[in-house]
């Protein structure tokens, strides 16, 4: 059941507040899956804030592009099974 060869990245910045309900999604996916994630914070990157600035939160499945704005609790579980 364990998937650690996947790991999941979370896009997003302070005081947004869909940044938080895709972080409470992504916490018990990935809890239940095993599966590692971290989240960066794309206001400490310019290549970061530039690329994704109006799609927050972004969801990164291995560095590629998964979700963005809400996180889907299925389809993120689909990606990872």
């Amino acid at each position: 059941m364990a998937h650690a060869h996947h790991r999941i990245t979370l896009l997003g910045k302070p005081g947004c507040h869909l940044c938080d309900e895709a972080r409470a999604i992504i916490e018990r996916v990935a809890g239940d899956l095993g599966v590692p994630w971290e989240e960066q914070d794309i206001t400490q990157s310019p290549e970061l804030n530039e690329k994704y600035w109006e799609m927050i939160p972004v969801t990164l499945i291995d560095g590629v592009q998964h979700d963005f704005w809400r996180v889907n609790e299925a389809r993120l579980r689909a990606a990872l099974t």
